[in-house]
């Protein structure tokens, strides 16, 4: 095999692993992993903002929207106005939400981030040089992307 098709396979590797993990943590959970990474944001911060769980986990109020959307019609969380600022609205993991995120394994990305840190300073720059190179290669440098390993338009898996 020439090197240039051990790197597409090595990036289909990738692509399905995502996409695999993904599967599973909604067939076994019942949430997605941009809905996980939500609630454990919920979770570490009851009463927290929508805008605050966006600027957190890098996605945009209105995707961050849609996400408690479903789970508020799940029954894993539920967004509290504010008595003393009608204007603020604070969302809380309901007893069914806090029950299920302890249960829940940990979402992709973490498990990625966790392997990534136990690299040395040198290795990870290397990583993140080639990467960002490879993104370049395949015009990708500005599409919008966030820190969510999720295949597809974040917006339809939510």
């Amino acid at each position: 095999m020439q090197k240039d098709e051990e790197l597409l396979v090595a990036l289909r590797k990738v692509i399905r692993a995502i996409d695999l993990r993904s599967k599973e943590l909604s067939r076994d959970v019942g949430v997605t992993g941009p809905q996980l990474l939500v609630m454990q944001n919920i979770g570490r911060e009851p009463g927290i903002m929508v805008r605050q769980i966006a600027e957190n986990i890098n996605l945009s109020p209105a995707t961050v929207t849609s996400i408690l959307d479903r789970l508020e019609a799940k029954g894993l969380v539920q967004r509290i106005r504010s008595t003393e600022d009608k204007r603020r609205v604070g969302v809380f993991l309901s007893e069914q939400g806090q029950t299920m995120l302890q249960d829940a394994p940990l979402p992709f990305q973490e498990h990625f981030t966790n392997r990534f840190a136990q690299l040395k300073d040198w290795e990870q720059s290397q990583m993140v040089a080639t990467m960002q190179r490879i993104a370049s290669m395949m015009d990708a440098e500005k599409l919008d992307a966030s820190p969510v390993l999720e295949v597809g338009n974040l917006s339809e898996k939510i």
